[in-house]
């Protein structure tokens, strides 16, 4: 009894370590994460795409209102998987920084200070009692001043930076294709094929544009944009995914 009940205390406290060293907040608010729909991010010397499953609840859900991508600012972009309640919470945040920092300086904030700030916010909520640990990873897609930059933040507070990567449920899966698939020089209409057809083998039923949602950043025009939904329908049929 004793044992379970100290058990416990580790279990409930968001700021206690384990006699392993395992924060266990921090762990559930990862799974948290491995429960949220696939999304993952490609980045070339053309530029960024992220891209993410969406599902609707019911049918009665306007597709367009249920977003998994969001602009922060015109060169910056996130994909996000977990809670997407925490997302609006951090992605307002991250909107919050950019304004201010082209207030500032008069510049767009850059992919790695964004993830830095994100990554710190994340962190310090695993320190404080009275809180928990945001149950959300963001894909932070942008153009830096030489080239395009994808960052992974995760509920710890973690930052990596990666060529292509995937989040979400099924994003074990996913990494394999982007693995096999993957090359540093294609195009941003490459990187689009490459997302689709890595969703196009994650999700159960056959994709569609209801299904998933794209952003893009090229790296000559350096300009946030949102794929519409004729957009990724032609892409999908070009695939013939959805046979």
């Amino acid at each position: 009894m004793a044992t379970a009940q100290r058990g416990q205390k580790y279990d409930r406290g968001s700021t206690v370590f384990s006699p392993d060293g395992e924060l266990f907040q921090v762990q559930y608010a990862q799974e948290a994460v491995k429960k949220g729909l696939t999304a993952l991010g490609i980045k070339s010397s053309s530029g960024v795409i992220l891209a993410a499953e969406k599902r609707k609840r019911s049918e009665l859900v306007e597709a367009r209102s249920v977003e998994k991508v969001f602009q922060i600012d015109d060169l910056l972009g996130v994909a996000t998987s977990g809670l997407i309640a925490d997302a609006r919470i951090l992605t307002d945040e991250a909107r919050r920084k950019a304004q201010i920092n082209r207030l500032r300086y008069d510049e767009a904030l850059m992919p790695q200070t964004l993830a830095e700030e994100i990554g710190a916010i994340k962190q310090t909520y695993t320190q404080h009692g009275g809180v928990r640990p945001f149950g959300i990873k963001f894909l932070i897609g942008g153009v830096g001043e030489r080239e395009a930059q994808l960052y992974e933040t995760d509920p710890s507070g973690t930052i990596s930076s990666y060529k292509a990567q995937a989040i979400g449920d099924k994003a074990e899966e996913a990494r394999n294709v982007l693995e096999d698939r993957y090359g540093t020089g294609m195009g941003i209409d490459e990187m689009i094929r490459l997302a689709l057809i890595t969703l196009d083998e994650v999700i159960e039923e056959n994709i569609n544009f209801e299904r998933v949602e794209i952003g893009k950043i090229d790296s000559e025009n350096k300009k946030f944009s949102k794929m519409s939904s004729s957009d990724i329908s032609e892409a999908i049929d070009s695939l013939n995914l959805s046979d």
